[in-house]
């Protein structure tokens, strides 16, 4: 996969002015951020609860602590801002699609925590190996809380991006697809193997997925359409 030049969207062009014309209409989906953070911070730092209920199952308790799955749980952030980048700048109609699965997807999950406030209580006293993976991870769990866990937005953050990639242009082969799909599924079960979630969590992700699935990419699926004969497909210009 090469990107070339002529794959960007040329945004020197942009001018305030020009915000809801065709070609950079896409980016008034990036205002969703800004807001999403604000609603984040306020239930998971400024709206504490006197009681949380806890998620857990037995399959919980089977699954044993593995700090190697820190990896994958932490290149979550590499891979989803990946995408969006990606797709902002090369491929608009992506981006847009892609955008509105998050917004649908993050604003349900964040209606369940303000309506089911929930935590796990998953997370190991001790570790039994001293690494820097494991000290990481102390610090990790003195950083976030173990509240407002499910639905699990790594889950679903990890599903965007694999939509998003699916539905550009450069990774549309069967082969990118594979790989992306490998990277969504190592990350979601990463939350479970390093306590930050548990199963349940990941599972209450997948109706939410597939509800905005339908939302943002409806029958038509993640792809790039097929261009009219004779013309050129309008995601393949960059210009939606």
């Amino acid at each position: 996969m090469k990107i070339r030049k002529t794959d960007l969207i040329d945004y020197r062009a942009f001018r305030l002015h020009k915000l809801n014309t065709p070609e950079f209409s896409h980016l008034k989906y990036l205002l969703f951020w800004p807001i999403y953070g604000v609603m984040f911070a306020t239930v998971e730092r400024g709206w504490i609860r006197d009681s949380y209920t806890p998620i857990h199952c037995a399959l919980d308790d089977a699954i044993p602590f593995c700090e190697l799955f820190l990896l994958p749980y932490l290149f979550w952030f590499v891979y989803l801002i990946g995408v969006i980048a990606y797709t902002l700048l090369c491929d608009a109609r992506a981006f847009r699609r892609m955008m509105k699965f998050i917004i649908l997807s993050y604003s349900v999950a964040i209606l369940a925590y303000i309506l089911f406030p929930n935590c796990q209580e998953l997370r190991p006293e001790g570790f039994a190996r001293d690494n820097v993976l494991t000290r990481f991870i102390a610090h990790f769990y003195q950083f976030d809380t173990n509240t407002n866990v499910c639905p699990s937005i790594h889950v679903i953050g990890s599903v965007a991006a694999m939509l998003g990639a699916w539905d550009s242009r450069h990774f549309g082969s069967a082969g990118w697809r594979a790989a992306f799909a490998v990277a969504a599924a190592l990350i979601s079960v990463s939350t479970v193997f390093i306590k930050q979630h548990s199963v349940l969590d990941v599972a209450a992700a997948i109706p939410v997925c597939v509800l905005a699935y339908l939302f943002a990419y409806g029958k038509e699926g993640p792809g790039v359409p097929e261009p009219p004969r004779g013309e050129e497909s309008p995601s393949l210009s960059g210009r939606t």
